[in-house]
């Protein structure tokens, strides 16, 4: 009767937990779904930057033609801050922007936002008074 209840105490302890080759299976099948998954990840938070701060150039093309109707000329990048304006909380890590005036007879802007740290890799975008919105593929 010992040797019988000793067997049965044998085996319910080895019922238990997982072996070291089913822990290294799973650790193997995240690690791939980790390869997989990071690059896609980062890329989506690339885009999403940068939809936001295709967002924010254009509110500052509209407030560029507000500006236009008030003083008959553009407004750049310096007065546009001293106005009140100032990149929102969700650009400003990723982008620097600067508003170049034309200087002709026809006023002009150039808008152009500076990518930064890690959204470098992604490259500036630029928009101008005419609605020319470089690079094309980025828009």
């Amino acid at each position: 009767m010992i040797g019988l209840s000793w067997r049965s105490d044998v085996a319910r302890y080895k019922a238990r937990g997982f072996t070291l080759i089913e822990v290294m299976i799973v650790v193997v099948i995240i690690g791939i779904l980790a390869s997989i998954a990071l690059p896609n990840y980062r890329q989506y938070v690339i885009r999403s930057n940068r939809t936001a701060a295709q967002a924010q150039m254009l509110d500052i093309a509209n407030r560029q033609q507000h500006f236009l109707l008030a003083n008959r000329a553009y407004a750049d990048a310096a007065a546009l801050t001293a106005s009140g304006f100032s990149l929102s909380g969700e650009v400003s890590p990723h982008y620097s922007f600067d508003v170049t005036v034309g200087s002709g007879t026809v006023p002009s802007y150039l808008i152009t936002f500076t990518a930064i740290g890690s959204q470098a890799s992604d490259g500036d975008l630029t928009l101008n008074n005419e609605g020319v919105k470089t690079p094309a593929d980025k828009w």
